[in-house]
């Protein structure tokens, strides 16, 4: 399935929850009754919010809700997720400095159930998630560097470079608590919301690829191009593992998020 259908398929039930009609062809249901004193009988759909949209920033980046509300104490959101970050870093356990993008992105499906007044537990789906980072790696000439604790120079007449990538599964369930109503039940159009929880993304999967020539006796004797040295290549896969083994913590993504929003 391409990354656009991922978004677009639980966007377009979203958007007919907000139609009046509920299904193609179907009339509106008639009025609700009124009680004698002029309010709604109970269990009457009229009168709850048809619509939210809010502007979020948080531990996913930064973001756009929309909402609207199925019942009394339970909201539809629906959401889309950026953040876009370059830069340069040299990792200290193996010397190799990586010159990359992280980037942040993801769209979510969330079901809202109230609790007491503002207080909420949700649950849902990333229903895509294009968090990843994107590099390339570098050991300049005669400098040392360190594969699964195997010390490498990197040779002066070709020095080492290469690539590497950190990636996630492109779903991720999602749990959440939080404070507040995009959609209050009053005459409240503004709103403030803040939650936090997780999303079960599964173990980032890193991948390093590097290329030039390695020394073992400083930078201009005992060098081998990296590619066709099989020692260096398990040395290298073995210093992916210890990369993949850092990252593990990461397969329960923290949520940490805070929004301001208008209710129509």
């Amino acid at each position: 399935m391409q990354k656009g259908s991922l978004i677009t398929v639980p966007l377009a039930f979203f958007v007919a929850s907000l139609s009046p009609v509920g299904c193609l062809g179907q009339t509106p249901s008639p009025p609700a009754s009124s009680s004698p004193g002029g309010s709604p009988s109970a269990g009457a759909g009229d009168g709850l919010p048809r619509f939210g949209i809010a502007l979020s920033a948080g531990t996913l980046g930064a973001g756009i809700q929309a909402a609207t509300a199925v019942a009394h104490k339970s909201n539809l959101r629906f959401g889309v997720n950026y953040f876009s970050y370059s830069g340069s870093v040299t990792r200290s356990s193996d010397n190799i400095t990586f010159n990359g993008k992280l980037r942040l992105e993801s769209a979510e499906l969330l079901f809202d159930q109230y609790i007491v007044s503002g207080l909420h537990v949700s649950g849902g789906m990333m229903v895509y998630d294009g968090n990843q980072g994107n590099a390339s790696a570098s050991v300049p000439a005669g400098q040392t560097m360190t594969l699964n604790d195997v010390m490498y120079y990197s040779s002066a007449s070709n020095p080492v470079t290469g690539t590497g990538s950190i990636a996630s599964r492109k779903y991720a369930p999602e749990v959440l608590i939080g404070l507040g109503n995009l959609l209050p039940r009053s005459s409240r159009h503004f709103s403030a919301n803040f939650e936090v929880g997780v999303a079960f993304q599964g173990s980032p999967n890193a991948t390093l690829n590097l290329t030039g020539s390695a020394c073992v006796n400083g930078a201009v004797t005992g060098c081998s191009p990296v590619n066709s040295n099989s020692s260096i290549q398990a040395n290298i896969l073995g210093e992916q593992n210890k990369i993949n083994n850092a990252l593990a913590p990461f397969k329960y993504y923290p949520v940490l998020r805070v929004s301001f929003g208008y209710k129509f």
